[in-house]
């Protein structure tokens, strides 16, 4: 039999006048021959880093003993309806964290390598986790990778213990002397996302042309849908709806901030004046570019080391990082444990999002791998062990959720990122100071 049905190009792009649009995936990417076969189409895999600064309070993350997850430890508890696509883990290291620091924290965490200790522009780290795979599974999308974080002012100059400021301000490091600058400003990324390119300037000015990005790509759309069978043609929709939300998100942003009759020099317009919006927007912003498969590498940082936020939305009007050294007062244990769970439970929206999202054979969290965890285990004496560390989603990565893994010993993190890695089809003998891989993806004798 001679098949002459065509698959549409899984990197299909709608262009308008000042933008292109990525398209999710769709059962009109998939060859006919293995259409015709009923094969689903399986999707690349992604892989995604969430930090959160200053550790956490140990006695309400760690997860009853046991391989399975059963109950979920109070900070865990937010994510309970997708806990069978977690692995919490117990007892990695970052040993060359070490003095411990909040710059070494933030430094090591995706790098598993020692900072050198200087004040001045002759920073040297390693080449990042994130950055290796970008260099693979990265390389044929429209965005290698892309870094996000919540802090819209980096700092400068020295900030912890003769460390430059770098070392705190970038997760994600090209090479050992190359750090890649996070964004936080919604808009800018929605930008650089859907955007026509050109400087950050230009590219706002053109949206302010617009109404809405959907707007310049309708007639695209409306051809392609004519040629699309109903199923990809919710998924078009249900994307298309979930740009349009974002867009809605950041200009109801932007309209608070333009009304507002105070000066407000430090914040851009855009950003919501909550941090918890402004944390969802970003979310909402990764699930868009795994979506549309316009990146397939993201790290992300909640808050930097040292941070001093503060977060009243859950009864916490103390800066962070002053509370982190709480010598085991139980007051200040317990606000860091409600930051803790905060941050985890804006983390499990993620999740339930992109387990909802719909993504060749599965949901967009079957084929995204995220690690979610800090490069400090007690903040209040500095130091880099007993991390605590998740890993979500990832099954059609072989990652099997729903454990606990606890190590009888130390073990480096850096074991963690090369298993990771090798997951996604990244190959390297050795990453950072990892001693070895995590046999059969975290088959290590859990308790």
């Amino acid at each position: 039999m001679i098949i002459t049905k065509k698959a549409l190009p899984r990197r299909t792009f709608l262009r308008g006048m000042h933008a292109s649009l990525a398209l999710p995936l769709l059962d009109a990417m998939i060859p006919a021959a293995t259409a015709l076969e009923k094969t689903p189409a399986k999707p690349v895999p992604r892989l995604g880093f969430v930090f959160i600064p200053m550790g956490c309070d140990h006695s309400r993350w760690t997860p009853s003993a046991g391989p399975g997850l059963g109950e979920l430890s109070p900070i865990l508890r937010p994510m309970e309806s997708v806990k069978d696509d977690l692995i919490v883990f117990t007892n990695f290291d970052l040993k060359n964290a070490y003095p411990g620091t909040h710059s070494t924290s933030n430094s090591a965490f995706l790098s598993a390598a020692f900072a050198k200790h200087t004040e001045s522009s002759d920073y040297y780290l390693g080449t990042t986790v994130d950055q290796h795979a970008a260099r693979e599974i990265g390389k044929d999308s429209q965005l290698p990778s892309l870094e996000l974080s919540m802090d819209l002012l980096q700092t400068v100059g020295q900030c912890n213990n003769g460390y430059a400021c770098v070392y705190q301000n970038n997760l994600s490091w090209s090479s050992p002397t190359t750090p890649l600058p996070s964004e936080a400003h919604p808009r800018t990324v929605f930008e650089r996302l859907f955007g026509e390119g050109g400087s950050i300037d230009d590219r706002r000015a053109a949206l302010r042309e617009r109404a809405s990005l959907l707007d310049w790509v309708r007639d695209d759309i409306t051809r392609l849908k004519r040629k699309l069978g109903q199923e990809d043609r919710r998924r078009i929709d249900s994307y298309l709806s979930s740009i349009r939300e974002v867009e809605r998100q950041i200009q109801r942003a932007e309209a608070v901030a333009a009304d507002n009759p105070l000066p407000d020099l430090d914040r851009p317009q855009g950003v919501p004046a909550a941090y918890r919006d402004h944390a969802r927007l970003m979310f909402d912003l990764q699930l868009l570019a795994y979506q549309g498969d316009i990146t397939r590498v993201i790290t992300f940082q909640l808050a930097r080391e040292l941070s001093g936020r503060t977060y009243p939305e859950v009864g916490v009007p103390d800066p962070h990082h002053p509370l982190s050294h709480h010598g085991n007062d139980p007051e200040k244990v317990e606000k860091i444990s409600r930051i803790n769970r905060f941050h985890v439970s804006l983390f499990a929206e993620y999740l339930e999002k992109l387990k909802a999202t719909p993504d060749g054979d599965g949901s967009l969290l079957d084929h995204v791998v995220l690690l979610y965890g800090s490069g400090m285990g007690n903040p209040s004496t500095h130091d880099h062990d007993n991390l605590p560390v998740l890993v979500a989603g990832g099954a059609s990565c072989g990652v099997r959720g729903g454990r606990h893994v606890r190590f009888d010993e130390g073990t480096p993190l850096a074991n963690l990122h090369l298993t990771l890695l090798d997951r996604v089809g990244v190959r390297l003998d050795s990453f950072g100071d990892s001693n070895g891989k995590i046999d059969d993806l975290f088959q290590a004798v859990p308790v």
